[in-house]
């Protein structure tokens, strides 16, 4: 096999694991802000207490 072809091979996957590792990255930062942006509208709730407790009967 040609070396050059497998370096650049290699290359291209490395890549592409970096930009897959960066994508999930940015991914997850913008749940964590949504999910505080969530908590934040639920504290500020009119009724605060509402939903806090399930009455479930059998």
């Amino acid at each position: 096999m040609d070396i050059a072809a497998l370096s650049t091979s290699m290359g291209q996957v490395s890549l592409a694991q970096a930009v897959g590792i960066q994508v999930l990255s940015i991914a997850k930062d913008q749940a964590e802000i949504q999910s505080q942006n969530l908590v934040q509208m639920l504290e500020q709730s009119v009724h605060p207490n509402l939903g806090k407790t399930l009455d479930i009967r059998v």
